[in-house]
């Protein structure tokens, strides 16, 4: 068999390797100007809101819950169809996952499911831009803040994109990121939160510091010494290096073609694909300006699993994204049950990624589309 063509890859440059390195030669690996660089860069693309660097889209989120005060006694409302760290974090705060379903061609969280989701002790209701897609940010702000909760986007798929001319990250009380190397820009590992209220914020930057707090108005003992620091909520080591800053920020300044990239791929896909019986190509509502991270294929019929196999034996790495998070053993022993969101597992089972990254060709778009054609012919 040929080499596999991933369904995801990073695009490095000389200038990501002269960026990198200029750190490496420098004072600073980590907690250095390179962070707040990096921070202030992806503010250009939040519409001004201010972000806090950390070392993955788990710690993000995980961030994002801890600013939040969710704990023990909370509930967390939140889409099924995601990777499980949206929904394990908020357990390891102490707080309950409450699943709602999706919506049927766009995979992303459901109003009405959400609606009927959220109680007194709701505290996020937590929304992922499934492949890139925004989730409908505006009515689930709305619903969050009627009930006293916050709304958490979950943007691993989507920096780059826009809801109704919005910039993602500009939308949601808290927005997390991912710059895993097959999202939208990496930094090898990291990720992000943006926050535009100063306590969510500040909350942010301590959590991911261990809990630190060096402003000696705020100090029990602020006269110890000029070396003292105190923990008042314990926090987590979630610092993003300088070395990976530097790369994130040297990406940063191909992220708008790199979406646009993504676009031109997806809309070659959509051409090449749209006619065919037996798949369902991805929809788009109106107002959405997606940052296409996946191209989320529909395989109809229950043949899903065949084209899956017939693409990888051809040398085509496509992937499935996601299993329900609740099927996940760890959610089945705590009582969750198969049947809970029918959308969103019916979704699940037509659902195939096929390559999409900037540096994928034409000719192994059509590749990817003749093989599928001849599997339906």
């Amino acid at each position: 068999m040929a080499d596999l063509l991933p369904y995801g890859r990073q695009s490095i440059v000389e200038d990501d390797v002269a960026a990198v390195a200029a750190v490496l030669r420098g004072d600073w690996l980590t907690t250095g100007p390179a962070v707040t660089r990096f921070e202030a860069d992806l503010e250009s693309f939040t519409g001004g809101v201010p972000t806090v660097a950390v070392t993955s889209g788990t710690a993000a989120l995980h961030v994002a819950y801890a600013a939040a005060g969710v704990g023990p006694g909370d509930e967390v409302v939140c889409t099924p169809m995601t990777f499980v760290a949206t929904a394990a974090t908020a357990m390891q705060r102490g707080a309950s996952v409450v699943f709602a379903d999706v919506e049927p061609d766009t995979g992303n969280l459901s109003v009405d499911a959400a609606a009927a989701a959220v109680t007194p002790r709701t505290k996020i209701v937590a929304a992922v831009d499934f492949a890139g897609h925004p989730a409908e940010l505006d009515e689930l702000a709305t619903l969050a803040h009627d009930a006293g909760a916050l709304l958490l986007e979950d943007a691993a798929h989507s920096i780059g994109g826009s809801w109704h001319g919005r910039p993602v990250g500009s939308l949601a009380d808290l927005t997390t990121f991912s710059f895993f190397p097959t999202k939208n820009l990496t930094t090898a590992e990291g990720g992000a939160v943006a926050c535009a209220d100063p306590e969510l914020l500040a909350r942010s930057r301590e959590f991911r510091n261990h809990g630190l707090v060096r402003d000696r108005d705020r100090q029990r003992w602020p006269d110890e010494g000029g070396w003292h620091q105190e923990v008042h909520e314990l926090g987590l080591n979630y610092r993003l290096p300088d070395v990976l800053c530097a790369l994130g920020s040297s990406q940063l300044r191909r992220l708008s073609s790199f979406v646009s990239r993504r676009a031109e791929l997806h809309a070659r896909y959509d051409a090449g694909l749209s006619d065919v019986d037996g798949v369902a190509t991805p929809a788009r509502r109106a107002g959405a300006a997606p940052a296409w991270h996946l191209y989320p294929l529909r395989v109809l019929g229950d043949r899903r699993r065949a084209l899956y196999e017939y693409l990888r034996e051809n040398g085509i790495g496509v992937q499935v994204n996601y299993i329900p998070a609740y099927w996940h053993p760890v959610f089945a022993d705590l009582g969750y049950r198969r049947g809970l969101c029918p959308a969103a597992e019916r979704f699940y089972a037509e659902e195939l990624s096929l390559p999409l990254f900037p540096d994928l060709t034409e000719s192994d778009v059509d590749r990817v589309v003749e093989l599928i054609r001849a599997f339906f012919r």
